[in-house]
């Protein structure tokens, strides 16, 4: 009898054995296996949430298949404590090892809504957009000129959510002044800017930020940026150049970017200015003369007058030889890297073609040829002349 006890128990124990590592196995594979989850969405992730509360609510929202299963992989991946607050963005067919690493991974949110500060030659606009989890694109809410009108309400509504993210983007060709302005009108942003930084030494890109990061530490982020874009292309420059420094590089740049928005042209524009500095001509572009009257500090708004273009400044182009004495805005990585690396031409000329971009002339007499093309488009357009042309 003792015998077929024993025998009987060590079925017994080999069968709940076997049964344990059939669940394991499934656990395993329900873990690691595509989840349930038909189309993308937004999960959000409260703060101070338990494991079990965030467990139950993917089984709700259907984005895992059993919450327990879940809640087993996390502590078993040592991830239990690590859940972050947030929003996030969950892919179709996410399995819960992919779940458990987006909502665990640290970082900013990948869902929700954003801020964007953005700041143009123009103006500077505030924009809330709301990712779409379906297409994964951000979607545009809400826009507004800060200083100028008021904060719409849907964006007030908004603006203290704790897991609202911020960033800061700079267009290519704004001026240092600008920048400064601009930010004193970020109301996300803390802190004072001491003095004006160095034109041309700002990097344009989107910065990410948090509610109440410095001002000051912002503009050092830019600045860094900016001199790490700079150190590395003047090490891959062409031989030869014109210029001797990193900064006189970065003024040709900060021409450039000035001078043309064609990305795929900046090269060829490159080339004019360096092949008039090395035959003594002078640079005679409009961007130069602008800075010199407005010192960066906004937008011109009109015509360059005669008189402008024969006043001596240091920045006046038309009447001083070879470069101005600081950039002129601040460029981009791409108007850097062209004035690093310069198409090989013979151009010395260049005017707009009414495309958007401009036609390039190696002789005075092509480049006349271009400059009436360009004089019919502005009459059939009804616009008047401009007082200089560039190049000319």
């Amino acid at each position: 009898m003792w015998r077929s006890l024993a025998s009987n128990a060590l079925t017994l124990f080999i069968l709940i054995l076997v049964v344990a590592a059939g669940l394991l196995a499934w656990g395993r594979e329900e873990f690691k296996g595509p989840g349930p989850l038909s189309d993308a969405i937004c999960f959000r992730v409260e703060r101070g949430a338990s494991l079990s509360a965030v467990s139950r609510a993917l089984e709700a929202q259907g984005v895992v298949s059993d919450a327990r299963v879940f809640r087993i992989g996390a502590d078993y991946s040592d991830k239990a404590d690590l859940l972050k607050f947030g929003s996030y963005r969950i892919p179709p067919g996410a399995s819960m090892r992919e779940v458990l690493e987006a909502l665990t991974a640290g970082g900013q949110s990948t869902c929700g809504r954003e801020v964007n500060f953005r700041i143009g030659i123009n103006t500077a606009d505030v924009v809330l957009r709301e990712l779409d989890a379906a297409s994964n694109r951000y979607e545009e809410v809400v826009k507004f000129v800060p200083g100028e009108e008021p904060a719409p309400e849907v964006y007030v509504n908004v603006a203290n959510e704790p897991d609202l993210r911020f960033r800061v983007t700079l267009a290519e060709g704004v001026t240092s002044w600008q920048v400064v302005e601009a930010l004193k009108r970020a109301e996300f942003l803390a802190g004072e800017i001491a003095a004006v930084p160095p034109e041309g030494s700002l990097a344009p890109d989107s910065y990410e930020v948090e509610r109440g990061s410095d001002r000051a530490a912002l503009i050092a982020r830019m600045t860094e940026a900016q001199s790490q874009i700079l150190a590395a292309l003047w090490a891959s420059r062409a031989d030869g150049l014109p210029y001797d420094t990193p900064q006189e590089a970065l003024i040709m740049a900060s021409i450039v970017e000035k001078e043309t928005g064609i990305a795929e042209e900046r090269p060829e524009v490159a080339s004019v200015f360096v092949n008039r500095l090395e035959r003594g001509m002078r640079l005679q572009t409009d961007p130069t003369v602008i800075y010199g009257i407005t010192k960066g500090q906004g937008i011109l708004g009109r015509g360059l007058r005669q008189s402008e273009l024969r006043r001596e400044t240091p920045y006046n182009t038309y009447v001083i030889d070879g470069m101005p004495p600081t950039p002129i805005a601040n460029p981009g990585r791409l108007s850097i890297e062209a004035a690093l690396n310069p198409a090989s031409t013979r151009y010395v000329f260049f005017v707009a073609d009414g495309s958007g971009g401009h036609a390039f002339a190696e002789t005075l007499e092509e480049h006349n040829a271009n400059v009436a093309r360009w004089r019919e488009i502005e009459r059939q357009q009804g616009q008047s002349a401009p007082t200089a042309v560039q190049g000319e």
